[in-house]
């Protein structure tokens, strides 16, 4: 292929000119917003020539990347990611059509990899030897690994809010790590400072094209993956071209600090469509940490511009941007022209309890940031925004590992005090919840009565997501009669429509006994009941609760109340 089918466009002034990493401005109106263009009909050829003989990995698409040549030596594996079936999780939403995109699994655990990836693969071929960023975490993280590859001295101006481990994850591998006391904008102005006073290379985040283009990969790979979950054998990385039959999600959801990754994922969705590669372009839902949300406050006020959010409130702080720009609108006005969105805001307690609920139900430990989307979606659900029958796919953007503190040992960051700090709070500990409360002392035992396999094993990961139980499983009506029979349990949770003895024959035998008549039911049923059935279950139950209608939470309630 030629390397020469992409160009700069100006989205101020419409000036057209080839890409250059060092030119950071338009030359025609000096506007910091530009985008690249691709001849996408060639490039649709050539994918359709070469893709099936690629690695699934970020360069299988390295056509519509702004590299002039693939630098096979720099690679480390990133993108290629799996998109996981979040069976349990999607069944708790009522949705079973909710899939992850496991970014966990790059590089160094970080969805920033592809970002890192592509723009030390620019800074390289541009010949830049030393460069500078400012990050709340995984940014620096991920540019560092990058950048020690290839032989990029960098600083990286950090937040004194960003957890020491990854600090100290930035340092080792040989970045200028300079700690900065104050906010994530103010440690971006020093940084954009020294990196004027210097005349080095700065990462712009937004305004850089090599970064907003890297997370396109993101939807290159989620529309080929969904095809081959959707052909009739699926498989987790496709070896074959099946470039004629991509398929999109209706959802992609993502957490948000300044907006690049949504621009990017927003932009390879739209040149797939261009393409014809796939039938939609979908909706984008923006997360925010509910004391950092400026974005979202400007979404729910019509607002083109977000007001900058000066003391960030939030302990998640690799997502407290303060002031998204122009990022947001860009963002905003895209959305719109595509048939809308969503942002929306989590709290702090929202993403701590969805940490301990998406390790327990889908096996995925992940950072708060990354938790943030996931709460998120569920408060979306909640609000009727997404739909059970909508095809969903979330970004796990993240999961990063500490380093201990003897590897590095002392004088591993330059420390800097920024003219406004911000007086740092102190975190909320124990934000689970009531139940992981329960003393040892206090276990209760719990029977569930389900002749579905896949709903006993939701219901028991929703319950030790939420605390300490004894908990036992029953397949059919007459199996958990005797098993409450030899033990008597605190609480019972029970199906409705199971053959031979069904849920109402089980709530009417245990009336016959005395010891076990008290004993409180919660019945879980997907069964819509006539009026007579609720009156048969009056005075027999503690609460009715609707599968694929009820979250964690509610059923965690229920059972405080019974219970206690």
């Amino acid at each position: 292929m030629s390397h020469h089918t992409f160009a700069v466009h100006c989205l101020d002034c419409g000036h057209v000119e080839p890409f250059q990493l060092k030119q950071t401005t338009c030359s025609n109106c000096g506007s910091n917003w530009r985008e690249v263009h691709y001849d996408l009909a060639l490039t649709r050829e050539i994918l359709e020539q070469n893709l099936h003989t690629r690695p699934f990995d970020l360069w299988r698409y390295r056509e519509l990347l702004p590299i002039a040549e693939y630098i096979p030596y720099l690679s480390m594996g990133e993108g290629g990611t799996p998109l996981v079936h979040a069976k349990n999780l999607g069944m708790m939403l009522g949705c079973p059509t909710l899939y992850i995109k496991d970014e966990r699994q790059g590089p160094t655990n970080s969805f920033k990899d592809r970002q890192a990836a592509v723009a030390i693969a620019a800074m390289k071929e541009a010949g830049i030897t030393e460069a500078v960023l400012a990050s709340t975490g995984n940014v620096a993280i991920s540019y560092s690994a990058y950048a020690a590859r290839a032989g990029i001295k960098l600083w990286a101006f950090l937040t004194s809010l960003v957890p020491l481990e990854k600090m100290r994850e930035v340092a080792i591998y040989g970045t200028k790590v300079v700690k900065v006391t104050g906010t994530y904008d103010e440690a971006k102005r020093l940084a954009a400072e020294f990196a004027r006073q210097r005349n080095l290379h700065l990462e712009r985040g937004a305004c850089s094209i090599p970064s907003v283009e890297s997370m396109k990969t993101l939807a290159f790979e989620i529309s080929e993956q969904l095809a081959h979950y959707y052909d009739a054998e699926p498989q987790e990385k496709p070896t074959a071209s099946p470039i004629l039959r991509w398929k999109a999600p209706d959802w992609y959801v993502q957490s948000v600090s300044g907006g690049i990754g949504p621009l990017g994922v927003l932009k390879g969705f739209s040149e797939l469509y261009e393409m014809g590669l796939i039938d939609r372009v979908p909706s984008i839902a923006c997360i925010q940490a509910e004391g950092c949300a400026p974005m979202v406050a400007a979404w729910k006020s019509n607002k083109a511009v977000a007001d900058p959010i000066l003391a960030p409130k939030t302990h998640i702080t690799t997502l407290s941007t303060g002031d998204p720009g122009r990022t947001y609108t860009v963002l905003r006005e895209r959305m719109l022209n595509l048939g809308g969105g969503a942002f929306e805001s989590v709290s702090d307690e929202e993403t701590f309890r969805m940490i301990h609920l998406l390790a327990k139900l889908e096996g995925l430990s992940t950072e708060s940031a990354a938790a943030v989307a996931f709460a998120g979606v569920v408060k979306l659900f909640r609000q009727g925004v997404i739909k059970a029958n909508e095809i969903v796919v979330v970004n796990c953007t993240g999961h990063t590992m500490p380093v201990e503190n003897l590897v590095l040992g002392d004088g591993w960051s330059t420390d800097i005090t920024a003219p406004r700090q911000e007086l740092e709070t102190k975190p909320q500990e124990g934000l689970y919840g009531a139940l992981s409360n329960l003393a040892p002392e206090k276990i209760r035992k719990i029977v569930i009565i389900d002749d579905i396999e896949d709903a006993r094993r939701l219901l028991r990961r929703i319950l030790q997501s939420q605390g300490e139980f004894i908990i036992r499983e029953a397949d059919s009506g007459k199996a958990g009669i005797q098993m409450i029979k030899e033990d008597p349990p605190d609480l019972i949770i029970l199906d409705l429509m199971m053959p031979e003895m069904d849920g109402f024959a089980v709530l009417n035998l245990l009336q016959e006994y005395p010891n076990l008549a008290s004993i409180p039911v919660i019945v879980v049923t997907a069964k819509e009941l006539t009026k007579d059935e609720q009156i048969l279950l009056r005075g027999k139950v503690k609460a009715l609760m609707h599968k694929g209608k009820f979250m964690s939470d509610d059923l965690a309630d229920e059972i405080l109340e019974a219970i206690n």
